[in-house]
């Protein structure tokens, strides 16, 4: 079995970042956000790789394609086919929609896709495909076990019954007032400091994905109620928690904790994890340059009283039972 590390989170959390310091060790390795969605990805002409080049022409990109045709798999990032979200059938897209709801409900919800010929018949694909990319990454880059910051809940149960897949789980929490501004405005906070990298390397606005704070508020509290469904079914043993806050003030420390969990060597974390060579798609910032990690409260100067009300009514109380104060 491969080993695999997923990074479960609400999205804007700082998975990224995290993956990226983890991804630089050398037992471990990291490409981001395993489900290559083309919707996230946009114009694949244009996007690039966390090493700077066009992903099309990124040499280690190519390498994984041809490392996936010898394990029998087509390969395209246009239609990587590793989300368990995108089949076919609009039945089962429907199904696969709402998030994750604990044992109950996901037990109806795969009832109710069993009945798809459609999806019955591209789970064990989608498996194989999710299997083989994560061991071409491992086997390009020399690592005992690779790391997804793909965060989604829904994505995490089907990986965890993925047979060639041996999965740990980091669960990762952040403020959820940070959160909901990178909602409200994702260019400006959540995204490369370099305007014209963002948005894959494309640049823009991203005015499209913007959400009002009620909506933001709503979407970060739904995520951490989707992960607490899903760690009740989990051994305690399985996953470990981090804090964002946390790993920012004090780096070194969180990722000792975290080698320790994975099970590898934490003296062997380099000191500048820009210095190792990654290929990571996913959040802006890895286009960025700086090896800081900084800790971004932007929240408590850019939220207005009002959106900070708002987001008390929506989402305060969750946000408490984590420890931050109103």
């Amino acid at each position: 079995m491969t080993r695999l590390t997923y990074i479960l989170a609400a999205s804007h959390s700082g998975s990224t970042l995290l993956s990226m310091l983890l991804g630089s060790h050398p037992q471990l390795a990291t490409v981001g956000e395993l489900t290559l969605s083309p919707q996230a990805m946009g114009d694949l002409a244009r996007y690039r790789c966390s090493c700077g080049s066009p992903i099309r022409e990124c040499r280690f990109w190519q390498e994984v394609t041809e490392g996936m045709r010898r394990r029998g798999v087509a390969f395209d990032l246009a239609q990587a086919g590793t989300d368990y979200r995108e089949v076919e059938s609009r039945y089962a897209r429907r199904l696969l929609q709402p998030m994750y709801r604990g044992r109950g409900l996901e037990a109806l919800r795969d009832g109710a896709l069993w009945l798809c010929p459609t999806w019955r018949k591209r789970l064990p694909d989608m498996h194989k495909r999710n299997s083989a990319l994560v061991s071409t990454v491992a086997q390009i880059t020399g690592a005992d076990a690779v790391v997804d910051s793909s965060k989604i809940a829904l994505r995490l149960k089907y990986l965890l019954r993925n047979p060639d897949l041996e999965v740990k789980v980091i669960r990762l929490v952040r403020d959820g007032r940070a959160v909901a501004l990178t909602y409200m405005d994702p260019a400006g906070f959540a995204d490369a400091q370099d305007p014209s990298r963002r948005a894959g390397g494309m640049g823009g606005s991203r005015e499209k994905e913007r959400l009002s704070m009620v909506q933001a508020a709503y979407e970060w509290r739904r995520c951490i109620e989707e992960a607490e469904h899903l760690l009740k079914c989990l051994p305690r043993s399985q996953w470990f928690e981090v804090r964002y806050e946390a790993y920012c003030a004090a780096p070194a420390v969180t990722l000792a904790q975290l080698h320790r969990f994975l099970g590898v060597e934490p003296d062997r974390q380099p000191k500048d994890f820009r210095s190792v060579s990654q290929h990571v798609v996913g959040n802006g910032m890895r286009l960025d340059t700086t090896s800081k990690v900084r800790l971004d409260e932007r929240w408590r100067s850019v939220l207005t009283q009002e959106e900070l009300t708002i987001f008390n009514a929506m989402a305060g109380e969750t946000n408490a039972r984590y420890g931050y104060r109103p």
